[in-house]
């Protein structure tokens, strides 16, 4: 099963019938793909399912249907235990961003971190997830797939946002205020925090 989010609605694709779909369940073909994309971007359902019987196919399928932008972005931690958080949108963010062409996404992912939000002598301890969300570019649905990183740094400098990125703010955030700045940010950053656990 894979979560893909459509603004901040789940488009879930499973290889399980749902018991009650209530008219949100789509087969896994090019025109059912984008009429469940294009009712979950209206507000006209709040879930919808893509069903395959082949759950190794599912993914594969979907991006093959849909223009893909890899990115890579880091999940950073200082050594007080605090997150590395971005303000852009009017919403709380991590920062990430696109893999460049013959970038891997490692190094896209430390080099993101540091253009949006000026921290350096990053290290990539391991691999957190994959997200997934839709988005239009152009008018065009095209599929973000974020790989996440945890990372780690020493870095006690000035923290500099990326103001051409649209970035306001940086700020380094403990448990209470992490928990806050997730009220105002994105499911798929939710998401992220499924396994976290304080202390780091």
């Amino acid at each position: 099963m894979y979560e893909v989010f459509v603004n901040e609605s789940p488009l879930i694709l499973t290889n399980q019938r749902p018991e009650k779909s209530n008219g949100n369940l789509f087969s896994m073909d090019g025109k059912s793909i984008m009429k469940a994309i294009n009712q979950l971007a209206k507000g006209k359902l709040d879930k919808a399912y893509l069903y395959h019987p082949d759950e190794t196919k599912i993914l594969k399928i979907f991006k093959h249907k849909i223009p893909v932008v890899v990115a890579g972005g880091g999940f950073v931690i200082n050594p007080k235990g605090k997150l590395l958080f971005i303000y852009r949108n009017g919403k709380w963010d991590l920062p990430k961003g696109k893999v460049d062409k013959g970038e891997s996404i490692e190094d896209a992912a430390l080099r993101e971190v540091e253009e949006e939000t000026g921290v350096t002598n990053l290290t990539i301890e391991r691999f957190l997830r994959t997200t997934y969300h839709v988005f239009r570019r152009n008018g065009e649905y095209r599929l973000k797939e974020t790989h996440w990183f945890v990372m780690t740094t020493p870095f006690k400098g000035k923290l500099v946002a990326e103001k051409s990125e649209g970035i306001s703010k940086v700020k380094w955030k403990g448990p209470r205020k992490t928990e806050k700045a997730l009220k105002n940010s994105y499911a798929n950053i939710e998401v992220l925090f499924k396994d976290f656990e304080w202390p780091i």
